[in-house]
């Protein structure tokens, strides 16, 4: 999955809208984080066991752009993939975009013009690899096969 961008199926649920029924704009921003942790799940690695190693990836950078709203009870993919990775910075693309369908399974895929479904929100985040004292922290010494594997897929 090299630069590929990796899909995650959300339904929108009502507590995440407003009372005209649209999604509220901080909701796509842990849509966001959702997107990420089911790209590192995917590549074979959770969270918790990441932070069990003492490594914590904060966000330093968030960007995002509104292009149409998405509404109770639609059908939403994530979409992540990895834009650049050093050993001391990961940075991330996340777009969300409506599907017609109800049966979406989590897929990858290569191209951005693939990617199923009407663009919503499109947008990033920067994070760097710190300690549990907050100090900046090389991945590649820590986990040096977290790193391999981030770099090489």
């Amino acid at each position: 999955m090299k630069n590929g961008w990796y899909t995650h199926p959300i339904r929108v649920r009502y507590q995440e809208t407003d009372q005209m029924s649209v999604v509220f704009h901080a909701n796509y921003v842990t849509w966001f984080e959702i997107g990420r942790t089911e790209w590192i799940r995917n590549m074979g690695y959770h969270y918790r066991d990441i932070e069990a190693k003492g490594l914590l990836l904060p966000v330093i950078d968030l960007a995002v752009k509104y292009v149409s709203p998405a509404k109770y009870d639609d059908m939403v993919i994530v979409c992540t993939r990895m834009e650049q990775c050093t050993p001391l910075r990961i940075a991330f693309e996340s777009q969300v975009r409506k599907v017609t369908h109800d049966k979406f399974i989590s897929a990858e895929y290569t191209n951005e013009v693939d990617l199923p479904g009407d663009l919503l929100v499109n947008g990033g985040t920067k994070h760097v690899w710190v300690n549990t004292s907050f100090q900046p922290t090389r991945v590649s010494k820590v986990m040096p096969e977290l790193y391999e594997v981030i770099t090489n897929n």
